[in-house]
């Protein structure tokens, strides 16, 4: 370089910019391109991470919010929704286990308030009174255990028919229908209705089914049965110290029902979009849902056991205990194992559309199977012209139309179960396979290349950083 030629000006761009004495352009050196490659790749790669790094903040947050929204929807739903508690409860009116428990409980309130040792003394005094021999006195005497007795077994069967008739099962459906408000003011502390909080106990009030059962009696002759106190009518179903903090969480989880699972939904789109890594990130989500509901199925288990162990069977029989506890969180439940199903459904459907050789492997199956198919078509006269040629060019759109047509009607479908799931899959891969059919038809399908049609690229279809 020239000592006399004078330096850039200030803000005259860098060594791009600068000229020869002939005013040429002056190009870059190979050290130059070479570093600015290095810095381009450097950023990139801060960039990538960087992405990689909020996307994993996301997916953790939207993991540990997963098995909560589950459970808020469950309270939202079932507890709120009159009918679908109604349709959680009703099976309890059923169940062999709780009527035993009410039919017993019924009828030692019942013979409880027949005075049968008044009757025999009244009986003996009588006798006594008319002069009878001794050994006939003591006779009367010895007739209360036998009476009590048949008291008992003729009051038991009336209760019995009341308690597994259809007028108990609509009487139980009626009184839950019209105590719904009364298990949302249980989940919040709050003393009215058929099922409520006293101190640490859950208790359940049979008054409406003991009122049912007194006018039975009553028809049938037993006039002791009006005595029937119109208090101390409840059955407690639980024992809790804990119960004030889980009546604290219900409150909660019943504000946060709404927001709670789109809240979470959120965080995992943003997790799977975020990161430059689409189809991985799906997967890695899909997996940590499905271990969450796992997760979430064993604290179910273990509550039960908490649950039957916190029961004096004294007060509740086990085998009723564990029936009104299944019956409750049955839906629970159910909506866990079908997002568990969901999940694993994702993340299969994931894995397979990448680039790994088990993938690639069935899609090829698949895709040969779709062309030998289509060529038969062919031989049998079956062409589908410009629109299976359509289908061709347009293969990846028309699969994620059917995906998003799946999606779309599970989150539309009325608390889908895992049948519903199954048949919701082995429609769209019905729909996937004749649209394959439909295409290979056309008789194009040969002009696709394997990579085309398999997706078998270096980096698989969806695993390249995004734009």
């Amino acid at each position: 370089m020239n000592p006399a030629t004078p330096p850039d000006p200030p803000g005259s761009g860098g060594s791009a910019d600068r000229h020869d004495r002939n005013d040429q352009p002056h190009l870059i050196t190979a050290e130059e391109r070479a570093e600015f490659e290095r810095l381009r790749r450097h950023a990139a790669i801060r960039h990538r991470r960087l992405r990689q790094a909020g996307s994993s903040v996301l997916l953790v947050l939207a993991l540990l919010l997963a098995p909560l929204a589950v459970a808020a929807a469950w309270i939202q739903d079932t507890v709120t929704d009159t009918g679908r508690y109604v349709q959680t409860v009703a099976p309890l009116a059923k169940d062999p286990a709780v009527q035993d428990v009410v039919i017993n409980r019924i009828t030692d309130r019942v013979v409880a308030n027949v005075d049968v040792k008044a009757v025999t003394d009244s009986l003996t005094k009588a006798l006594q009174d008319a002069g009878a021999p001794p050994r006939v006195v003591q006779g009367a005497e010895s007739l209360e255990g036998p009476l009590r007795n048949a008291v008992r077994t003729v009051v038991d069967r009336t209760v019995t028919r009341v308690i597994t008739s259809d007028v108990f099962q609509q009487a139980w459906e009626g009184a839950n229908r019209r105590a719904q408000a009364a298990v949302v003011g249980m989940l919040t502390g709050q003393r009215e209705g058929a099922l409520r909080a006293e101190g640490d106990t859950v208790q359940l009030d049979l008054g409406e089914v003991v009122d049912q059962v007194r006018e039975r009696l009553v028809d049938a002759g037993f006039d002791k049965a009006s005595a029937i106190p119109d208090t101390d009518r409840t059955i407690t179903l639980f024992h809790s110290e804990e119960l004030g903090k889980a009546q604290d969480a219900m409150r909660l989880l019943d504000i946060l029902g709404t927001w709670l699972p789109v809240l979470t939904v959120v965080l995992a789109a943003l997790a799977v979009w975020t990161n430059p890594a689409h189809r991985v990130m799906l997967m890695i989500t899909a997996t940590g849902a499905g271990v969450m509901m796992v997760l979430l199925l064993v604290a179910l288990a273990v509550v039960r056991r908490v649950y039957l162990d916190s029961v004096p069977p004294s007060e509740l029989p086990a085998d009723a205990a564990a029936a009104i506890y299944d019956t409750f969180v049955r839906f629970l439940r159910d909506s866990t194992r079908t997002l568990l199903v969901v999940s694993v459904i994702t993340a299969l459907l994931a894995y397979l559309y990448g680039p790994g050789r088990p993938a690639l492997a069935v899609r090829k199956a698949a895709d040969r199977s779709t062309r030998a198919a289509g060529r038969g078509l062919r031989r049998a006269g079956v062409d589908t012209g410009s629109a299976g040629r359509w289908l061709t060019d347009h293969r990846a759109w028309t699969t994620g139309a059917v995906i998003a047509a799946a999606a779309l009607t599970l989150v539309l479908w009325n608390h889908p179960t895992v049948g519903a799931v199954a048949l919701v899959l082995g429609i769209a891969v019905a729909v996937v396979i004749i649209l394959a059919v439909l295409a290979a038809t056309a008789g194009t399908t040969d002009r696709v290349s394997a990579d085309q049609v398999t997706g078998s690229t270096a980096e698989g279809p969806a695993d390249g950083p995004a734009p």
